[in-house]
């Protein structure tokens, strides 16, 4: 019989994925990441294509600190051009000061899917 072969490497990888997809949706869904870091101060890290954290909220006067720990560039610009990183390389980090009250959204100007948000209050 051979039963054992029906089992391919490839069917091992599609599972493992598809485990880990819905941990992630899990994650998303519980709240996980989408307020602020709670512990880890702010300091947001940018890997697998997406900032760590989705919303933080600070409050006026406070520096968020964003480091890039993709093997590949990013930025973090605002929205409305009130902040820009620049091209952070691999390890680079960048820290902004928000002074003003409001929500600023953010995005990776090489890669527009990865977004944010920081809410000063």
């Amino acid at each position: 019989m051979r039963l054992r072969s029906v089992i391919s490497p490839a069917c091992v990888l599609i599972t493992i994925f598809l485990i880990g997809a819905v941990v992630n949706a899990c994650n998303k869904s519980s709240g996980y990441g989408s307020s602020n870091n709670g512990g880890s101060g702010n300091n947001i890290s940018i890997k697998n294509f997406a900032f760590s954290v989705s919303t933080l909220t600070v409050s006026s006067g406070t520096a968020v600190k964003w480091t890039n720990n993709d093997a590949t560039a990013h930025t973090v610009t605002a929205d409305d051009s009130s902040f820009n990183s620049g091209e952070l390389a691999s390890g680079q980090s960048y820290t902004h000061t928000f002074d003003s009250t409001g929500t600023f959204a953010y995005h990776c100007t090489y890669h527009p899917v990865m977004t944010a948000s920081v809410v000063v209050k």
